[in-house]
């Protein structure tokens, strides 16, 4: 799951305004103050001129050349906020009623999105290009810079989809680089020359200039790397050079990446070039993707793509491809080599490419439905993302690619997926945007099919939080509060509940009051559902009509019945587009029911199915988190003032003194449950603490409640199965001593609004829990009642009916830690594999060994990490056991305290430096899998897989003689790599194979009663007499090479032939031995003899030692002159004589 975005901007035509003019146009020194909807409908109409003259380049340059105006602005923002905020809390104290009040809030939604756009979209904006601009004024610096300005804070508002790492590239037309400047031409020089097209590159063409930044980094938080992007662009002094010339465009491509094919570093980064090692001279083109290509590997292996080491993300096909499609049909015509090639992939991909042929276009393509690619318009600019929030920064309206087949004009069926394509030569407009379908059918864009985008900034801003969903919760008591305003009315010191005609029909009303509603459905899926169950609680106890809450489904699937005209459904849902939510609605309004919806979002599916409507918060409330939370506390709050009016029409008005006074301070508690839930987010650092104690070392989790307290448990169940990924039980507190507790399991106990005898029991319980070994968490408000809990949090007092909501805010919050402190514990393999992969990308040569030694140092610290919190118990609520007994053994292996040569024992394999990487990579992944906790997202299965680590041993295969070895037989797995090592390093001794004989061993070696039988030979062995022929027995230098298992290069005693014996080793037994018969060379250079005998026992050390006794220095010179049979077999004593000449 990854995010793209990409701007093409034109060269503005237009003149920047002037601040005074615009202050005099929409009248702005008149602005300021709020106490009326006149005020309110005024400012909307003076502040969207304000926004009309500052969009685009043409605003933002008027802003950074007249800072006395964007101070002016910010002011004037700030006093129009606060006295918004006034204003309300004027609402408030008035009781206004929601019928009013809805007519206000449209209205204020639009001046609150108006003021949010010109402080931050414009005012803010400008303040960032000009940080960017380093004091650079002109017009062709603000253009280009602000349009990275927005692909930098468009990936940042992506990095939800992934963060791994990021990347933006320009493709700048009518550079103005001097290539007659030396220091220019070392520098391009420089960063040309990176096959793996990592941070910085450059890559100059005819009539375009190529630059890349990049940052790769498993470990980070949302933000990081927009941070980090915008200090490399910054300090490019190349950058700023390439865009002096006033003709200067640039088309920026941005891409945040969650890695899942290839390992995480910059070359894997996007966007890739299409550079690859055998096609020097190839079209140019620069690509990013959401998605996996299936087929990669095939298309790599029939278009035979040599492609950089370092890169095996499968994306790199994707530029490679229609470079080579565009090579191979020698052709310009960029549009059919895109369509060609992006038909060739296989999977759900959506794609957006840039050549140098035409740096002016874009290429987007979609095929699939599991991705997203929007098309905006913007002022003299296009702006593409794969998510409509990654755009409405630029524009409020977009078109969306379809991915899955369709029909054409003429209803002629075309293939799945489209094209499009749109060039900065034309003007920027619906009709310059060129269409077709994968199949290549034309497809006009028709003005209905934009989108209107229901959502801005200010709805996903982050703010200062680091996970939306902490941000969400904490945003809770306010949409709690909104969405009380309006019904719930204060008047002489006491309160009233008022739903307006839209919000409960009086035909309902009539219905309820004639007793002609004979049965109440509550219906909704997941969280709505469970906030559905206070509403049916508070009906059941306080009327007479049997209610149900049931999910949409159930209704729809089997409870629907013929005539539903006597039975009112109310229908809960955060967006009011849940499609089984909606089906139900259609269903049973066609059987006669009666529909009332609570909703977040105005003129949605549900609202407009329903006969009354009634809005949550302000009618749009917006949740980027998949885990929603703030959702349930404000449909609770709308079911809680919807259930009494209920209770009204039927009973009629309270009369009774007791139970007037009993509602009143109902509604009063109410109405201060706001503040009562900002009072259980200060304990947060203390829930976190808990959190981090158990939530790790649990494996088993449970819910329970009673009453009320049941919606909590329920509600905090799917928080905590949706962050932590554990499948919980919601059961009844008295009930669970029944059903499970042999699991010792850590057990939230939500009894919050307890009287004293229930109170009473739940101790008892809790006890009982303690007594099995669980983990108890009382969520309460008496923290004196529960002496037994083994943890226990206390929320403020308040009704009974309402304290459920205060145990659930405790739950999200206990939910959000939760899934922190199991994706820490993932840190050592994230820090482990980021060291490689760091290695790695400096070292694409490095041999295994090296990489192993290398790593040695930071693993010993990232090791101790992870067996700590293993002895701890710290692992074992989440981390497979399996999992965590492999990443320890091979933690060992690597820190060199098991030695490889045992590694055949454990794996199965024979351990070599690659084998043990590629085993550790791979089982970090699968700790990483099995801890990571995404927060904001939905948990992706990365399937990174570190490539290249391997490299250096398939080199050593192809080594003359290992593969004479291999081809006589011996099994590559009864090699160790030890041996390996030392038949690579005697290999340039060689100079020609000429038989073998292998050998098996049956028997002890250690006890001497082995013995040997031939088992196949080849070559001149066939007409050599074999010893073993006549005395099996296993002796002498076989033995001894069985003994060590170590190869031996000797001569045969008889014959004096130069034999290399091999041991075959299985389960540390040596079950075998191939003797080759080779011919070495005369001599060598004295850096191939220095060599061999460095590689072959260090023999170049024990002979250098031995000189050195008795000589001054070692002359290594001597080496050259030395027949190599002798360097590799003769004494190291009789060596000396050739230094002692």
């Amino acid at each position: 799951m990854c995010g793209i975005i990409a701007i093409a901007r034109q060269k503005s035509s237009k003149i920047p305004p002037k601040g005074k003019d615009i202050k005099v146009e929409a009248s702005l020194d008149g602005l300021g103050t709020i106490k009326s909807h006149e005020d309110i409908t005024k400012s909307i109409h003076r502040l969207l001129i304000v926004k009309d003259r500052l969009t685009g380049a043409a605003g933002i340059n008027a802003l950074i050349n007249d800072n006395e105006f964007r101070v002016y602005l910010q002011g004037l923002c700030t006093n129009i906020t606060e006295s918004i905020t006034t204003f309300e809390l004027e609402l408030v104290k008035r009781g206004t009623s929601s019928q009013k009040l809805e007519t206000l809030n449209a209205d204020l939604t639009t001046l609150k999105d108006l003021i949010w756009h010109i402080e931050r979209d414009r005012v803010l904006v400008s303040i960032s290009v000009e940080e960017l601009l380093a004091g650079r004024k002109e017009d062709r610096f603000i253009e280009v810079f602000l349009s990275i300005q927005q692909i930098l804070a468009g990936l940042d508002r992506l990095e939800v989809r992934g963060r791994d790492s990021a990347g933006v590239h320009l493709m700048i037309q009518n550079h103005g680089l001097d290539f007659k400047n030396p220091g220019t031409i070392q520098e391009i020089e420089r960063r040309a020359n990176d096959p793996s097209y990592k941070s910085g590159s450059i890559r100059v063409m005819d009539n375009a200039l190529s630059i890349v930044y990049k940052v790769a980094s498993e470990i980070g938080e949302l933000g990081d790397n927009t941070r980090e992007l915008r200090r490399i662009i910054l300090a490019d002094d190349l950058l700023y050079r390439a865009l002096e010339n006033e003709k200067v465009t640039a088309v920026v491509i941005g891409h945040s990446r969650w890695a899942s094919v290839g390992i995480i570093s910059e070359p894997n980064t996007h966007p890739m070039n299409s550079e690859l090692l055998n096609q020097d001279g190839n079209p140019f083109v620069i690509a990013a993707a959401n998605g996996d290509v299936d087929n990669f590997a095939d298309l790599k292996r029939i278009r035979e793509l040599e492609i950089p080491n370092l890169i095996t993300s499968d994306s790199k096909v994707i530029p490679a491809v229609i470079s080579d499609e565009l090579s191979k049909q020698q052709t310009t015509d960029l549009e059919e080599a895109f369509r060609k090639s992006v038909i060739s992939f296989d999977g759900s991909v959506a794609v957006v490419a840039n050549a140098a042929l035409e740096p002016d276009k874009l290429y987007l393509a979609l095929r699939g439905s599991g991705q997203g690619l929007y098309v905006g318009i913007s002022d003299e600019a296009y702006v593409v993302a794969s998510e409509p929030y990654g755009l409405i920064e630029m524009t409020d309206s977009y078109l969306r690619l379809n991915g899955e087949p369709l029909s054409s004009q003429q209803d002629r069926a075309t293939s799945a997926g489209e094209i499009i394509s749109f060039s900065l030569n034309d003007k920027v407009s619906l009709e310059s945007l060129n269409r077709i379908a994968y199949d290549g059918t034309s497809l006009p864009i028709q003005n209905n099919e934009l989108t209107k985008a229901e959502i801005t900034t200010r709805d996903i801003d982050r703010r200062n939080f680091p996970h939306y969903l902490l941000k969400e919760i904490y945003e809770a008591p306010e949409s709690f509060e909104k969405t009380l305003r309006g019904n719930l009315l204060q008047q002489n010191g006491s309160f009233r509940v008022v739903h307006s005609n839209e919000e409960f029909p009086s035909h309902i009303r009539k219905k309820l009051k004639e007793q002609n509603i004979e049965k109440i459905f509550i219906i909704g899926q997941g969280t709505a559902a469970v906030a559905g169950q206070a509403l049916s609680n508070y009906l059941t106890e306080e009327t007479m009509i049997p209610t149900e809450s049931i999910p949409s489904t159930e209704l729809s699937g089997f409870r629907l019945s013929t005539n539903m005209s006597k039975v009112l459904v109310i229908a809960i849902s955060q967006s009011g587009t849940t499609t089984d939510t909606n089906r139900t609605v259609d269903l049973v309004r066609g059987r006669g029911a009666s529909v009332i919806s609570i909703v977040n979002r105005r003129n949605s599916d549900l609202s407009q199915k329903s006969d009354g409507v009634i809005y949550t918060s302000d009618g749009r409330d917006i949740e980027m988190s998949v885990a929603s939370t703030k959702a349930f506390y404000s449909q609770v709050a709308a079911s809680c003032l919807l259930g009494i009016s209920i209770k009204t029409q039927i009973h009629g008005e309270i009369e009774d003194p007791y139970e007037l006074a009993k509602l009143q301070t109902l509604l009063n508690d109410l109405n201060e449950l706001p503040q009562r839930m900002e009072n259980v987010l200060e304990q947060q650092k203390h829930i976190r603490s808990i959190a981090f104690e158990l939530a790790p070392s649990r494996r088993y989790w449970a819910l329970v409640g009673n009453g009320l307290n049941m919606v909590a448990a329920r509600e905090i169940r799917i928080k905590l199965s949706e962050l932590c990924y554990k499948s919980i039980a919601a059961d009844f507190t008295e009930d669970k001593k029944h059903i499970d507790l042999s699991a010792e399991p850590m057990i939230l106990i939500c009894a919050t609004g307890l009287n004293s005898s229930m109170q009473s029991d739940i101790t008892k319980e809790v006890a009982i829990y303690k007594a099995h070994k669980a983990s108890p968490i009382v969520i309460t408000d008496n923290g004196a009642a529960y002496p037994d809990a083994h943890r226990v949090i206390v929320v403020p007092e308040t009704n009974p009916k309402l304290s459920f909501i205060l145990a659930t805010m405790v739950g999200h919050l206990f939910g959000y830690e939760a899934a922190l402190s199991i994706d820490s514990l993932a840190l050592p393999f994230r820090q482990t594999r980021s060291e490689i992969e760091r290695i790695l990308s400096k070292s694409p040569l490095i041999s295994a060994q090296e990489l192993l030694d290398n790593i040695l140092e930071p693993l010993q610290v990232i090791a101790k990490s992870y067996f700590d919190g293993l002895r701890s118990g710290l692992y074992n609520g989440s981390l497979e056991a399996s999992t965590a007994a492999r990443i320890s053994t091979l933690y060992r292996y690597a820190l060199g305290t098991i030695p490889l040569d045992s590694y055949q024992i454990d794996t199965g394999k024979v351990g070599t430096p690659a084998t043990l990487l590629e085993d550790l990579n791979a089982a970090l992944t699968i700790g990483i899998e099995e801890l990571t906790r995404p927060i904001d997202a939905i948990k992706h299965q990365a399937k990174t897989v570190t490539v290249g680590i391997s490299r250096s041993d398939e080199e050593l295969i192809q080594l003359s003689l290992i593969t004479n070895l291999i081809n006589a037989g011996s099994p590559r797995d009864s090699i160790s790599y030890r041996n390996l090592r030392l038949l690579a390093a005697i290999d340039p001794a060689v100079k020609s194979f000429s038989g073998f004989i292998r050998y098996g061993i049956e028997g002890n070696v250690q006890s001497g009663t082995a013995q040997l039988h031939v088992v196949d030979r080849g070559g001149i062995a066939h007409d050599l007499t074999s010893r073993t022929e006549r005395d099996p027995k296993l002796k002498g230098s076989k033995h001894l090479v069985a003994l060590q298992q170590e190869v031996t290069i000797t001569k045969g005693r008889h014959d004096q032939r130069i034999i290399i014996l091999v041991p075959e080793i299985k389960d540390k037994q040596t079950v075998g031995i191939t003797l080759l018969h080779v011919e070495l060379q005369d001599f060598l250079s004295e850096q191939a003899a220095r060599h061999v005998m460095e590689g072959y026992k260090d023999r170049y050390t024990a002979i250098s030692d031995y000189v050195t006794e008795t000589e001054p220095t070692f002359r290594s010179d001597i080496l050259s002159s030395i027949p190599v049979a002798d360097l590799l077999i003769a004494p190291i004593e009789d060596l000396l004589s050739y230094w002692s000449k």
